[in-house]
């Protein structure tokens, strides 16, 4: 086959303790999925969850070990930190049950949603789409996929985020609005799941703005972290 121009390369994660690495398919993320995050946005009660996506080409892959960088976007003057625990699928399906949803994962890794806010705040004023705010170039950093064997209890697992080394973000994954499960089974409800699906999972309170020059330090109990620095 020919092609008008060249082909996109394949977007992967490494996997921790293996030569493989994981090639993406889709990124989802989930809104408001911890309640004093929730209510820092200004809601309350346990809506139904929503989904927003971002493009695989958002990602930036940063090894355990290693300090990434993301440059600070444009048209912004606020862009937050949001520390992530994200479920990466290994065997898809539609209408899973939250009961059988373990078994469509792979692994977990630890995962920031940098969001433009000022940008996300006026799309939200206008009723217009968050793409803006939340799909742009380099959006999506990750560290390593931790695969679920070696993860632990991960529903039980402290998730922070530092920044210049102090605590900004810091709460347990049993504080989601949402569990895992839940989220695997209203998420492929809407979409069938396929391998290689990423899903961001939430971020909890504390969410706040970074600037060029800062170096912001994640991490989630049996996952390693994360560090990246803003350029």
């Amino acid at each position: 086959m020919h092609y008008t121009h060249e082909p996109a390369p394949i977007v992967t994660v490494p996997v921790t303790g293996s030569s493989a690495a994981f090639p993406v398919h889709r990124i989802y993320c989930v809104g408001r999925n911890y309640v004093e995050h929730a209510k820092e946005m200004g809601f309350t009660g346990r809506e139904p969850p929503f989904f927003f996506l971002k493009p695989a080409d958002a990602l930036v892959v940063v090894p355990e070990g290693t300090t990434g960088a993301m440059a600070y976007p444009s048209q912004t003057n606020n862009l937050h930190h949001e520390i992530e625990l994200v479920v990466a699928i290994g065997k898809g399906g539609r209408n899973i049950r939250a009961s059988d949803a373990h078994a469509h994962i792979f692994g977990y890794a630890v995962g920031l949603d940098m969001t433009r806010r000022d940008l996300q705040n006026d799309m939200k004023k206008q009723g217009r789409p968050w793409c803006i705010g939340k799909a742009f170039d380099q959006s999506a950093p990750i560290g390593p996929i931790t695969p679920a064997h070696q993860a632990g209890a991960i529903e039980k697992a402290e998730i922070y985020v530092q920044v210049g080394g102090q605590d900004r973000q810091r709460s347990q994954i049993d504080k989601l609005i949402w569990n895992i499960g839940e989220t695997i089974e209203h998420l492929s409800a809407a979409w069938e799941l396929k391998p290689g699906d990423l899903i961001f999972t939430g971020t909890p309170e504390g969410v706040a703005a970074v600037v060029a020059g800062d170096v912001m330090q994640g991490a989630i109990t049996g996952l390693g972290s994360l560090r990246l620095k803003v350029v």
